[in-house]
């Protein structure tokens, strides 16, 4: 692997305010959008991932207001999700400052909307936000099921044929989130993230689990290029990114 591994602090955003909970649920307030996104960018930060977690929910716009402030505090790229579920909310976006899209619930609604996404921006502004959680569900080949609306509704979609149908389709990056593993602090869904990286080639951003510096490079050993993560970064010391950046060079793995 010769591209640097990227490292991404999560801003998980309701009501204006950066919020952290466990497999989505329990959410506590974690700060300001803009001061977190200002301090990752000096700490070190690759990319920074802005997701309004209850505009699916809730259908409604993501926060336009706040994504332009952050935006104007960082000098990294900056990918903004929540609420997109056409080609002119990317177009809006972009235009307040993103420089990529996530998607989720509206393209698992109407996957041809990731066509109509990346045929007019390009495959590299779209990322396909993938939470998915275990299931026993016999039909459900891989044994993870695709949610929606913040890893509140189930799909019976498989998440491994899903990743596979968005790749197809021209999504340039999928995130990859564990919803079982999420703010538990115990470590990445190494499984699930192998699975979907036998099954797709586009980069592949590793979400959910992570609760200390070491269990980074076991997530890029699985097949991340990239590693997000919130609680870590949001509640730990400020040299973190840091940190975590020196595991996985001492793994072997190159980073910025």
């Amino acid at each position: 692997m010769s591209v640097a591994i990227r490292v991404i602090p999560c801003l998980d955003v309701d009501a204006g305010r950066v919020v952290k909970g466990v497999n989505f649920e329990g959410l506590r307030d974690a700060g300001d959008p803009v001061e977190l996104a200002r301090r990752y960018n000096l700490a070190g930060a690759d990319e920074l991932t802005f997701l309004d977690v209850t505009a699916s929910s809730s259908d409604r716009e993501t926060t336009f207001e706040v994504v332009r402030h952050t935006a104007e505090e960082v000098f990294i790229p900056l990918t903004v999700g929540g609420g997109v579920r056409a080609a002119e909310d990317v177009d809006r976006l972009l235009r307040n400052g993103a420089d990529k899209a996530s998607i989720n619930t509206a393209a698992v609604a109407r996957p041809d909307v990731i066509n109509e996404i990346t045929e007019r921006f390009g495959s590299q502004v779209l990322v396909l936000s993938l939470d998915a959680r275990r299931t026993n569900d016999p039909s459900i080949a891989s044994g993870f099921e695709v949610t929606t609306h913040g890893g509140r509704t189930g799909t019976g979609m498989c998440a491994v044929a899903w990743a596979k149908d968005a790749a197809e389709r021209g999504v340039g990056e999928i995130l990859l989130n564990s919803i079982d593993a999420d703010g538990t602090k115990d470590g990445f869904d190494l499984e699930m993230i192998r699975a979907v990286r036998a099954a797709v080639k586009v980069p592949l951003i590793a979400s959910g689990g992570a609760g200390k510096p070491e269990d980074f490079p076991p997530a890029i050993e699985a097949g991340a290029d990239a590693v997000l993560a919130a609680s870590i970064f949001h509640f730990g010391p400020t040299d973190m990114i840091a940190k975590v950046k020196e595991k996985i060079r001492e793994a072997g793995y190159p980073v910025r």
